[in-house]
């Protein structure tokens, strides 16, 4: 089964409603929403902005669903000047910007358990998403995403997060997702849409743009399942 998280409902809303004879659970503080939509069997979720909730929307979907990979969508903002609004980034990897034991000796954003800084995505996944953006007409970057829980709107931690980790994008949930997902041997991948700068003029951009970054992702993300529809009719 394929999990959809997204932190927002605007994020996720228009792919529920394509889910033919939807079966609702609610877990966690979570609705789970499963069923098909075509020939493919889903599980889409909205587990509500910030890491913790990522994380236990994450572990959930995947003690209680069976999910076999899982991806993360929605919007997020720039940390690059090759990184523009409406632009689409998809994660190479990710990383938990505001993990730090440095005066335990251990480098910035170092996670224990997975003893790494930065959680590669699904190459495979994350590819097939790539040439969906790039066929669509949509302008696409790939990089680090960084996540974390504050919405970014400083140039200064903005410039921060970019040379301290070479990160070109930055949310809240997405490397925790990667988190859990790793430790349980999922697949998954991170598909943002730009909403805002990441700077001053976050606040002002993020409310603007939000729902034209979403529609985005969410086109993706559907074009993406046509694609698993497509390879289940071969076998």
């Amino acid at each position: 089964m394929l999990g959809i998280i997204g932190a927002m409902d605007v994020e996720v809303d228009a792919i529920k409603k394509k889910i033919s004879n939807p079966v609702t659970t609610n877990l966690a503080g979570c609705d789970f929403v499963c069923g098909f939509i075509e020939s493919v069997m889903v599980c889409v979720a909205q587990c509500n902005p910030g890491k913790v909730n990522a994380a236990l929307c994450t572990q959930a979907m995947i003690d209680k669903f069976d999910t076999d990979k899982i991806i993360n969508i929605g919007v997020g903002c720039s940390l690059s000047e090759d990184v523009v609004i409406k632009n689409i980034v998809i994660a190479e990897d990710v990383c938990q910007y505001d993990i730090d034991i440095t005066a335990l000796g251990e480098p910035r954003g170092y996670i224990n358990g997975l003893n790494t800084i930065k959680i590669e995505t699904s190459k495979e996944i994350s590819d097939k998403l790539a040439r969906i953006a790039i066929v669509s007409g949509e302008k696409i970057r790939r990089g680090t995403i960084a996540s974390g829980d504050t919405f970014i709107a400083s140039s200064e931690l903005k410039k921060n997060l970019k040379n301290h980790f070479g990160a070109i994008c930055a949310e809240m949930e997405g490397a925790a997702i990667g988190h859990v997902c790793s430790a349980n041997n999922i697949p998954f991948a991170v598909l943002r849409s730009i909403s805002d700068g990441g700077d001053e003029k976050a606040q002002l951009d993020y409310p603007t743009f939000k729902k034209i970054a979403a529609e985005k992702s969410t086109a993706i993300i559907l074009k993406y399942i046509e694609t698993e529809k497509t390879q289940l009719e071969l076998f």
